[in-house]
């Protein structure tokens, strides 16, 4: 026994250690303004189908519960040897976080957000091409966003928040709970990897910073912006992403309700369902319109309605019993995560992924004139 306390010092100092080491990084980095504490309630989030994207199904980036005790200490020390990688996201635009289980607000460096946006959206088990097309989708919405709403637009005067609102982003503070411990250091390495290989690059659309939508899961092809939104936009078009299916974990769902059960989701009578049709489909192959007698809903109301993982879906049903199938997962408009990944798989690079899944768009960096965000701080 008291050998084993020995060993609990001996583990707790080196625990200290680290994160004494991270503390110096993470403080470095943020200015006055990081961590100032908000009044409860000031924002309401929407749910999650409001964000440019969901987090790819299957996602191992998002936190877990909490590592075993014995895990920490490796945890701490990837983090603490995260100081030389950072580095070189340091400098340029800077960007404040409304951090919203906290009700605190982070000012970080541009780049340093879109690692954390990174961990929040994409498993970092990805291929490094992959992500590097997000790393650059991610910073191109910051852009974006802060050009429309200008700098503190947000909660509490921040410019942006954590949440699918925007974009899933995890603080640096948070990592040693996103990711095995054995594996945060290499993770984390690859992030920034990513980052650093894109930075300050941005996808542009006729000189303008473009709306970078993103989401898991297609059903083999993507959506024409305007028919799951309600304007058309010139990138945002249907293609083809054939690589979903083979590799993506949440290709196909299935959801099984009782008659009474979907009558009273879609608003309708029970004895209305014998008239249930789909209408319509669109270029994606997604369901556009579905109609019940004088009843007409858009394949999104449907989603909605339902909770489904997309509009692309098909049902049968034994009069009693209805099984909605849905293929794909997330709103289908812009790239494909699963996609993405599948084509970094078969040697498709960054700019080739992006050229793919947003149509006519130009690569530019932040310090030429037609990409540059004045309204930034």
């Amino acid at each position: 026994m008291k050998l084993l306390g020995y060993q609990r010092l001996y583990w707790w100092m080196a625990f200290c250690a680290g994160m004494a080491a991270v503390l110096v990084l993470a403080f470095g980095l943020r200015d006055s303004e990081s961590a100032v504490p908000l009044p409860d309630a000031i924002v309401q989030l929407p749910d999650a189908a409001s964000g440019p994207g969901s987090p790819a199904a299957g996602s191992t980036s998002t936190p877990n519960a909490g590592l075993a005790e014995e895990s920490r200490e490796a945890a701490a020390s990837a983090l603490s040897s995260d100081v030389v990688e950072a580095r070189s996201l340091l400098g340029g635009l800077r960007i404040s976080v409304y951090l919203s289980e906290t009700a605190q607000i982070e000012r970080l460096p541009l780049e340093l957000y879109v690692r954390g946006v990174l961990a929040g959206e994409m498993p970092a088990e990805f291929e490094l091409e992959a992500l590097k097309a997000q790393a650059i989708a991610a910073r191109t919405y910051a852009i974006r966003y802060l050009r429309a709403h200008g700098a503190g637009a947000e909660a509490g005067g921040s410019d942006i928040t954590d949440t699918v609102q925007h974009q899933v982003y995890v603080p640096l503070a948070e990592l040693a709970d996103a990711w095995p411990a054995d594996k945060s250091a290499a993770y984390l390495r690859k992030l920034s990897q990513a980052v650093r290989e894109t930075r300050g690059i941005i996808a542009t659309y006729e000189g303008e910073p473009i709306e970078a939508s993103f989401f898991s899961t297609s059903a083999g092809r993507t959506e024409n912006a305007e028919d799951y939104w309600s304007a058309a936009i010139p990138y945002l078009r249907s293609v083809a992403s054939p690589w979903d299916a083979a590799i993506a974990p949440r290709a196909d769902a299935e959801l099984e309700l009782s008659a009474g059960e979907l009558a009273d989701k879609l608003g309708i009578r029970k004895k209305d369902l014998a008239k249930l049709r789909i209408a319509a489909h669109t270029a994606g192959g997604a369901v556009a319109r579905v109609e019940a007698g004088d009843h007409t809903w858009s394949g999104r109301e449907i989603r909605e309605l339902l909770g489904l993982d997309s509009s692309h879906f098909t049902w049968r049903s034994s009069g009693q019993r209805w099984s909605i199938v849905t293929r794909g997962y997330g709103h289908g408009v812009g790239m494909s995560q699963w996609g993405a990944n599948g084509m970094a798989r078969e040697g498709y690079m960054a700019e080739q992924i992006l050229a793919h899944y947003y149509t006519g768009i130009r690569l530019e960096t932040l310090d030429t004139p037609s990409a540059t965000n004045e309204t930034a701080h």
